[in-house]
């Protein structure tokens, strides 16, 4: 079984520049945002449940997912989310596993936006939390996105807190320098890493 570090973090923590160095040494990196994305592709049955259920403004005239629309339409009612997340959810997992399942480096990296809140940590043997205080979050998000700081806010506000996403941390790398500070912390957990898991290969 592959050894699994989940690696997690709130908006504009550096999660991202964490994840592409990892991949950089060679490690295998599954994005649960990116599987979200790809079960609800389009010619996935999902898409059509969803056209089924939401009508055919759920899709944009290239016959995608409008997002925004879906987003709207979440918002206003809970029974809509849970009918969507009971969808989603069983896919996404699906899509992980079968990621992390074709991973071929010694162990691999399960990044998530929701890593705490969805208990995808509960099945990594590592958690690793991508730290910075909320100020250079919202800075960093606002000149990523585009977004205002109100938007950054309520995306924050909804997130699980910083105590909370410590609280399941195995290690932290505090994202408050230079992007050399943070790969020169990635490549010390790197190292770590490769030694727990051919430990626990060995066992």
């Amino acid at each position: 079984m592959t050894f699994i570090v989940g690696l997690g973090g709130g908006i504009g923590s550096g999660k991202t520049a964490a994840s592409d160095h990892f991949e950089a040494l060679g490690v295998s990196v599954i994005d649960a945002d990116l599987a979200s994305r790809a079960v609800v592709e389009k010619g996935r049955p999902a898409l059509k449940r969803i056209t089924e259920h939401f009508g055919p403004e759920a899709l944009t005239n290239a016959g995608e997912l409008d997002r925004a629309y879906l987003r709207t339409q979440v918002f206003s009612s809970p029974e809509k989310k849970v009918w969507l997340e009971a969808l989603l959810h069983p896919l996404i997992a699906e899509e992980i596993n079968r990621g992390l399942n074709n991973a071929i480096s010694t162990y691999a990296i399960l990044v998530s936006p929701l890593l705490v809140e969805s208990g995808q940590y509960q099945r990594t043997q590592r958690v690793l939390i991508i730290d910075a205080p909320e100020h250079l979050q919202s800075a960093r998000a606002c000149a990523r996105d585009g977004n205002s700081v109100e938007q950054v806010q309520s995306i924050m506000k909804a997130q699980v807190g910083r105590a909370s996403r410590l609280a399941v941390a195995d290690d932290v790398i505090l994202n408050d320098d230079s992007l050399s500070s943070l790969h020169r912390a990635v490549d010390r957990l790197h190292k770590q890493y490769l030694e727990l898991a051919k430990a626990e290969g060995s066992d």
